[in-house]
């Protein structure tokens, strides 16, 4: 399913009328493999180009992070409620090129380097009034189903979220942005700000963005903690001013934000004690469904606990940023892959001091 099927616009006579993508499939009842042992399945199909509404644009894809989502879809076939019940696009960290606009886009935006914010609020409900489109209940998101995402050649938006990024951010910059801008989210929920202290629990990409995000906004302190040395000395170069390994107690800490990037339960428990009174703690990492919580020490000493699900309005603040050199995303890059090598982009990650694996579908 893509993010429409309106009619399409005056196609550009370069553009070819068919593309490539790589489709999960997964055992379903239909086939009479439903609860069974048949593997999910990964393949490169072709399609027709994306149809655009008046209002979108036709971006040529250029770089797509992978990330844990698109393994635990891989692996498992659902998160929580989303469940693949039909052929699936997985991908969504984009950046790539606009090669064609719906009618109601200025042309002129032809041939412009973008990144994706992958998403599709309906911009009529009371969240998107409020300016929580993230929290829209009618949200079409890429790579989550039914909704493809942008393993693919090309990929259809709503122009004003192609968003322009100059020349001196590379591809897979462009579309980390998607990432940072997770990172962007967690730091102002945890109102963070110059001189302030920060407790990050995980050293993975998400650890490490919200780490040099935090320096940005002016954190004279990071600690970050994780299980693995190798990540805690890259998050050491790259945004930590302090690196604890999970093991070590962080009760006495006594930070103003303590923002978990881990999803492990006992590193969020160990996290709030590490706030001072009147602080704040952010839940980013996707764990336990269920967790067992301080609840003593959050009211004694009036800790704001808070989630995180996904951004909104964080783009021109995450372009700005590694613009500017604030923020190094392209450090993060580790493998590079091919559209046709999408199950080896999803398995990089266990591989050792494996951070973001690219796929480049015209690679």
């Amino acid at each position: 399913m893509s993010l429409s099927t309106s009619p399409a616009a005056t196609p550009t006579p370069e553009l070819p009328d068919s593309m490539r993508v790589s489709v999960l499939r997964v055992p379903s009842a239909a086939d009479g493999n439903a609860g069974s042992e048949a593997p999910n399945q990964l393949s490169v199909d072709e399609r027709p180009l994306p149809q655009l509404a008046p209002n979108e644009v036709l971006v040529r894809v250029a770089a797509v992070g992978v990330c844990g989502s698109d393994v635990h879809y891989f692996r498992h076939g659902r998160i929580g409620q989303f469940v693949v019940e039909e052929p699936l696009v997985l991908g969504h960290e984009a950046s790539g090129t606009i090669a064609a606009v719906g009618a109601a886009v200025d042309p002129v935006r032809i041939g412009q380097r973008v990144s994706i914010e992958p998403q599709k609020p309906c911009r009529r409900c009371e969240q998107c009034k409020q300016g929580r489109y993230n929290l829209c209940p009618d949200m079409a998101f890429y790579a989550t189903p039914p909704v493809d995402g942008a393993f693919a050649e090309y990929v259809a938006i709503e122009s004003d979220f192609a968003h322009a990024v100059p020349d001196t951010v590379s591809d897979e910059a462009a579309a980390l942005m998607e990432p940072l801008s997770v990172g962007i989210w967690a730091c102002r929920k945890a109102g963070i700000g110059p001189g302030q202290r920060v407790l990050v629990a995980g050293a993975g990409p998400i650890g490490v963005v919200i780490a040099q995000v935090a320096r940005a906004f002016g954190a004279s302190t990071v600690y970050i903690s994780d299980i693995a040395q190798d990540r805690l000395d890259f998050a050491a170069r790259h945004g930590a001013t302090h690196t604890l390994h999970a093991s070590q107690p962080v009760d006495g800490l006594g930070v103003d934000a303590f923002i978990d990037a881990s999803g492990a339960p006992s590193a969020v428990r160990a996290g709030i004690r590490a706030v001072a009174p009147g602080g704040r703690a952010v839940l980013v990492g996707m764990g336990a469904e269920d967790v067992e919580l301080p609840v003593g020490v959050i009211q004694n000493r009036e800790i704001w606990l808070t989630g995180v699900f996904r951004y909104a309005n964080t783009w021109p603040t995450a372009i700005a940023l590694v613009a500017e050199g604030k923020v190094d995303l392209d450090v993060l890059v580790t493998h590079e892959f091919g559209l046709g090598q999408v199950r080896e982009a999803l398995d990089a990650g266990q591989e050792p001091g494996a951070l973001k694996a690219m796929v480049q579908p015209w690679r």
